[in-house]
């Protein structure tokens, strides 16, 4: 320290230089926030594995959703307004990609428009960033959508963006005021106008050089960075630095009560409460930095803290000295006293409890604490749109959505399947009906929407049954056609029979014998015909019928030609055997007609038996007792659908799952595990088996979060946990001092989390406490509430170095530090209750863990508990170096 005051001019002004010069060159933290997303899922998550396969396959594509939200059903006009907007949106290229329009057709108005006809939904698909799909949601505003309709724009980047929104505008009412709350209680603290300056001087500088090494550390070194970085920095940096400068304020003016010189004072303060403070920003130090070994990056971006505490530790040892030496005792000015060094008349009170009658302090703080811990349930919820205000337009969207077409069909599950070859061909489609239906016997699962179902309803001509009730329809058909053809050439040889009736005795000249010939001949055609006709009634294979008319066909054929041939000789007889030739023309035209309607009898019944040999050929038939005809998916009016439910040339394929529950519900976390537990033993025997399977959807994110937030929070926890005792026994020398410290912290948040819980569970009717809540409230209470015992224990340990026994150094010690400690714990809680008017659920849910936790700590915990259990042991505190 004696350094640091020799040097405390130059040191000084290359710190303001340095900040200064960082501050202007540094990227803008906010924007980086905004750019890395809301979630930064690792590559190992479900839903990240799919986001994968989909941007390779380069339909990674978004959907924002304009919301018509009427007061009367939609009418004729109305339709074809809402199809000229969705025809100017698709007119705007990128980031457009399609548009899809409610009433281009029947199936897509069912899917489209509500029951009631009142809401009306335009999905969009876009590929772009988010800025690129903000910028594309406020062009349609502005330029397309009609003044005089309510139409909300929603979708998952809108929501995300005004989350960033509401949190940059949360930041800003937080940095404000959190700088008045501070100045107004250091203020009350020191009674002095000037003291309030130094925290705040230090801290600013330790705020601004911190934001800007961490902003140089994200682009360097690809350091993580959220939303929820800045806010921490305010928060932390502004609280915890304030409760530093009162710490060393408090002593130093201690020191120059006592008649001690300015330097020495200075001195003696950083040899005491330096001490003091340097544990204590070594615990918060290793409590952020262990959040650096968590997974997942929107954790890990409060790992920014601990360059926050390095920097604020630099600043208290260089920049407070200075102002400490140059005023001297002015820096009180214009108290004589400040509570602040007195002391604590309240601590003083609580520790005729907690020292005499240790056993009472016990129960006291169990009474408190216990019917807390037990209604405590750990109810989660990962709900995103809950973090915004509910009157902005994409929440007022999304909550149309779900009220006109159930909770789940506005964010669906999807289910990608995906291999190298091409994927899509008639019977391997098939097996997408078997899945569908064991993934829609899940609880919570409302329909499947795919290639065979595009509607969530299966395509009826798909069944075997109904394909087989189609084929004897085309067999009866066949049977009729054949009955009528018979009625043709009965008509044929009756007309025969009568012309060669009217040829002379002499009718082996004139063809009578080939006339009569070929009338027997039709005649044996029709009986044929009978036979086949009655074949087909009882069985007879469609093949073997194709073949016998076939035959048929090429005898009738030379019927109708020998008849053309017997019309040219009476043609060229003339008299009466000229006149017979036209009769003979139609006769043979007849024949002709006849032979037609045969050829396309053979033709259908040709098809009708090769379709049956494909289904009787075709294993998929039997397994899943559908049947696609060959080319029916290369058809125009299946193209919509290939297109809506393929990917990458149609070597994958989407099904999606339209949940029962609201998809950000806890709920619907469990019935995407029951989807992928499912669809794993649904696919295996089918031609899917050995296809790469991912899930997405924000149902699926949810189950990802849920899933690495608990394995990050039980991690980090224990490098934490681990890490503080190391630093506390090391600093103590004791095993014993730093165990309980760290199990009256752990009592102090799961009895501020049960607080909480009631609140806005209980209490608001929320589904539950965000899902990133309990990690941050964790770590922010650990880091910070250290701190009090360790101010507490080392003035202990102080004393206990002077000479006192245990009781006598404890009731010095909380008589002396603890107008401190309640100081400090309110002004933190305090800057925490600035995050209150941010209008973020997450942060406000944290400060109300972090408010309670500290009070609770700092009014009861601290005092009763801690000297207590200290007392309990005596001299074995110390174990195992001294007792």
């Amino acid at each position: 320290m004696k350094q640091v005051l020799k040097f405390k001019w130059p040191i000084f002004i290359g710190i303001i230089a340095l900040t200064a010069i960082l501050f202007i060159l540094s990227p803008d933290l906010a924007k980086q926030a905004e750019n890395a997303g809301s979630f930064q899922l690792p590559d190992t998550a479900e839903s990240q594995k799919a986001a994968d396969i989909l941007e390779k396959a380069g339909a990674s594509e978004d959907t924002i959703s304009l919301v018509y939200a009427l007061d009367n059903p939609v009418d004729d006009a109305l339709k074809k307004d809402v199809s000229a907007v969705a025809q100017k949106i698709q007119s705007l290229g990128k980031p457009v990609k399609d548009v899809l329009d409610p009433f281009e057709n029947e199936d897509m108005e069912k899917q489209l428009v509500s029951e009631d006809k009142k809401t009306i939904l335009v999905p969009v698909t876009v590929d772009g960033t988010n800025e690129e799909i903000i910028e594309l949601a406020d062009k349609i505003h502005a330029d397309m959508l009609p003044k005089d309709e309510t139409v909300y724009l929603t979708g998952e980047a809108i929501i995300n963006n005004d989350v960033n929104i509401s949190a940059q505008e949360g930041l800003k009412k937080t940095e404000l005021i959190t700088v008045v709350l501070i100045f107004g209680l250091l203020l009350i603290v020191f009674r002095s106008i000037v003291t309030p300056f130094v925290p705040l001087l230090a801290v600013g500088i330790s705020y601004l050089l911190s934001q800007s090494f961490v902003a140089f550390f994200i682009d360097w070194f690809g350091f993580p960075v959220s939303n929820y970085t800045q806010i921490f920095l305010v928060a932390i940096l502004f609280g915890l630095g304030t409760d530093y400068c009162i710490l060393l304020l408090s002593r130093y003016k201690e020191e120059l009560l006592e008649g001690h010189a300015v330097e020495e004072a200075v001195i003696n303060t950083y040899k005491t409460a330096g001490r003091t403070l340097f544990i204590s920003a070594a615990a918060v130090f290793i409590g952020f930095a262990a959040i650096g070994f968590a997974d997942f990056p929107i954790f890990k971006s409060a790992v920014a803290v601990a360059v926050g505490i390095a920097v604020l530790l630099l600043i208290l040892y260089t920049v407070v000295p200075l102002f400490m030496v140059l005023l001297k005792d002015k820096l009180f000015w214009p108290s004589k006293g400040a509570a602040s060094h007195k002391d604590s008349k309240i601590w003083i009170a609580f520790s005729k409890v907690s020292v005499a009658r240790p056993l009472i302090s016990m129960l006291i703080v169990a009474v408190i604490t216990i019917p807390l811990l037990l209604t405590y349930d750990n109810d989660l919820s990962f709900n995103t749109v809950d973090e915004i205000d509910d009157s902005k337009e994409s929440v007022m969207g999304l909550n149309r959505i779900s009220k006109a077409f159930g909770e789940g069909d506005s964010l669906p599950v999807q289910v990608i399947l995906k291999r190298d070859t091409k994927i899509v061909n008639e019977q391997d489609v098939t097996y997408l009906e078997s899945i569908s239906k064991d993934l829609e016997k899940i609880d919570g699962v409302k329909s499947v929407r795919t290639i065979t179902r595009p509607t969530g309803e299966l395509i009826e001509d798909l069944y075997v049954d109904h394909q087989i009730a189609l084929m004897a329809d085309g067999l009866t058909e066949a049977v009729d056609g054949l009955i009528e053809v018979q009625d043709g050439l009965r008509q044929v040889q009756g007309g025969l029979n009568e012309v060669t009736g009217q040829l002379p005795s002499d009718s082996a000249s004139s063809g009578g014998a080939g006339l009569r010939q070929a009338a027997g001949g039709i005649k044996q055609i029709n009986d044929q015909l009978t036979q086949i006709a009655g074949g087909l009634e009882q069985g007879m294979p469609a093949t073997q019928a194709a073949g016998g008319l076939k035959a048929l066909g090429t005898e009738l054929g030379k019927v109708s030609n020998s008849l053309y041939g017997a019309a040219d000789q009476l043609d060229g007889a003339g008299g009466q055997m000229g006149a017979l030739s036209g009769g003979l023309t139609e006769l043979a035209n007849g024949v002709e007609a006849a032979n037609e309607g045969l050829g396309e009898i053979h033709e259908g019944l040709t098809e009708l038996a090769d379709m049956m040999k494909d289904m009787g050929d075709t294993k998929s038939v039997r397994d899943t007792g559908l049947f696609i005809p060959k080319g029916t998916l290369a058809e125009e009016e299946f193209a919509p659908v290939i297109d809506r439910y393929t990917i990458d040339e149609e070597t994958g394929i989407i099904l999606e799952v339209i949940l029962e529950q609201d998809p950000y519900s806890r709920e619907a976390i469990g019935t995407v595990e029951d989807i992928e537990n499912t669809l794993h033993r649904s696919i295996i025997g089918t031609p899917f088996e050995k296809a790469d399977v991912a899930f997405s959807g924000i149902s699926v994110m949810n189950a990802d979060l849920n899933d690495i937030s608990t394995k990050d929070f039980t991690r980090t926890v224990t490098i934490m946990l681990v890490g503080l005792f190391i630093v506390l026994f090391i600093l103590f020398r004791s095993a014993i001092m730093p165990a309980y410290m760290i199990g009256s912290l752990l009592l102090t948040y799961y009895t501020s989390v049960s607080i909480t819980e009631l609140i806005f569970v209980n209490g608001l009717g929320y589904d539950g406490i965000s899902w990133a809540v309990p990690f941050f409230g964790f770590i922010m209470l650990i880091a910070l509430g250290v701190d009090y015992s360790i101010f507490l224990l080392d003035r202990f340990r102080e004393e206990s170095i002077n000479g006192k026994n245990v009781r006598d150094a404890l009731v010095t010690s909380m008589a002396k530090m603890g107008t401190v400690i309640i100081t400090a714990a309110i002004i933190l809680a305090g800057t925490f209750g600035a995050m209150m008017p941010s209008g973020v659920l997450s942060l406000v849910q944290i400060a109300t863990i972090v408010i309670t936790g500290l009070l609770l700590y700092g009014m009861i915990i601290l005092p009763l508990l801690i000297p207590a259990i200290t007392v309990s042991f005596g001299r074995g505190v110390w174990w195992p170096f001294r007792g």
